[in-house]
């Protein structure tokens, strides 16, 4: 049952926020407001996040897109503008100053940044604030995919970042997050929530054949998502990387740190669903 009284989800205060929107490319979300505090999520360009208060520089947000409550700096914040109207759904994209291949890059975009187009050129589109982006690395806002492993897949060998979600660092979490979110499908952030809040039971997970692609098994702390029956794809601290393997072998590797799964869900790849967690 999902606690909508978990600090990590709750509103601050119970007070309403005023909108706000990422204007940088990444954004770390922190445990407190101090410069090296313990990242707890992150976010990226054109998400949207409620703010509750700002102290000295740092602002306290909840993120729209799964209630996450962090701090993080006031001045990467920007007022709400147009509407998106397209997604980054690449792990990396370019804004370039003109459309040319050859023009010099003005910035760096990921996977789930949103934007707006202005206009098309050839094969570029125009965003507004941001350049040329290639038309090839953009899907329409309420377009989706649906094989979260396929899109999983494209961040193997990205390095392991603890509160990471995006192609220069993600945990585990982050990783199924991102994965499921090109497919329309909403995880919570933390693996305890997406345990519990998220899919259906697989019973007798760990028969054989039980398994099937983008089912997730989980430990305590922990989450990977299933290629094929036997082989799993996890943001992980043993190889500091998106990395794949076979289950047995990760289990028996992981079973003396923190012990044996906890079990495994599936979740409906439905767009239009909108989980209880998010109802807030």
């Amino acid at each position: 049952m999902v606690d909508f009284s978990d600090p990590r989800i709750a509103e601050p205060d119970g007070a309403r926020g005023k909108s706000a929107m990422v204007g940088v490319p990444r954004l770390p979300i922190l445990t407190n407001g101090e410069n090296r505090a313990e990242r707890a999520t992150s976010a990226v360009f054109g998400e949207t996040v409620s703010v509750y208060a700002i102290q000295e520089g740092f602002a306290l947000v909840r993120t729209d897109k799964d209630h996450y409550v962090g701090w993080t700096k006031a001045d990467s914040l920007v007022q709400l503008g147009a509407l998106p109207t397209h997604r980054i759904s690449v792990p990396i994209a370019y804004g370039f100053s003109k459309a040319d291949l050859k023009s010099a890059p003005q910035t760096t975009l990921f996977l789930q940044s949103h934007v707006t187009v202005a206009d098309w050129h050839d094969r570029f589109a125009e965003v507004s604030g941001i350049g040329f982006v290639p038309s090839a690395h953009l899907t329409a806002m309420g377009t989706f995919r649906d094989d979260p492993a396929e899109i999983a897949l494209g961040f193997f060998s990205t390095p392991y970042l603890w509160g990471g979600r995006d192609a220069l660092g993600l945990d585990c979490t982050g990783l199924t997050q991102l994965a499921f979110a090109e497919c329309g499908v909403a995880l919570p952030r933390d693996s305890d929530m997406q345990f519990a809040w998220s899919g259906e039971a697989i019973e007798g997970w760990n028969e054989p054949e039980a398994l099937q692609r983008n089912d997730l098994v989980f430990w305590k702390g922990h989450v990977g998502i299933m290629l094929n029956p036997d082989t799993i794809l996890h943001a992980n601290a043993h190889h500091m990387a998106v990395a794949y393997e076979p289950l047995a072998e990760a289990i028996e590797r992981i079973a003396p740190l923190y012990g044996q799964p906890i079990g495994a869900k599936r979740v409906a790849i439905d767009p239009s669903a909108r989980p209880e967690w998010l109802q807030t």
